[in-house]
């Protein structure tokens, strides 16, 4: 089992849960699991050609999938896979 973090923004869309356990062997497995149980979660996640939204951040334990393999990023059993939308935001301190 791989386990999913949901970040806070996002948990209306998995019935308030922090954190879901599935089956998966790469991170893309992992969220398409997530969004087969919960519909929801998949438009906040890929676009409509099936690519992980821009602003989605996505890591494998403190891995940003993005220097790796993306969404074919290998998970063992036991990680975990950490979505984070991505902040931005204005000057501080002006």
């Amino acid at each position: 089992m791989v386990r999913v973090r949901i970040p806070s923004a996002m948990r209306t869309v998995v019935d308030g849960a922090g954190t879901v356990d599935v089956d998966a062997s790469t991170v893309g497995e992992a969220l398409g699991a997530l969004a087969a149980v919960h519909p929801a979660i998949g438009p906040r996640l890929f676009d409509d050609e099936g690519r992980l939204r821009r602003f989605v951040n996505v890591f494998v334990g403190d891995e940003d999938i993005r220097y790796h393999d993306g969404l074919a990023t290998l998970v063992a059993d036991g990680q975990t896979v950490s979505i984070l939308p991505a902040v931005a935001g204005g000057a501080i301190g002006r």
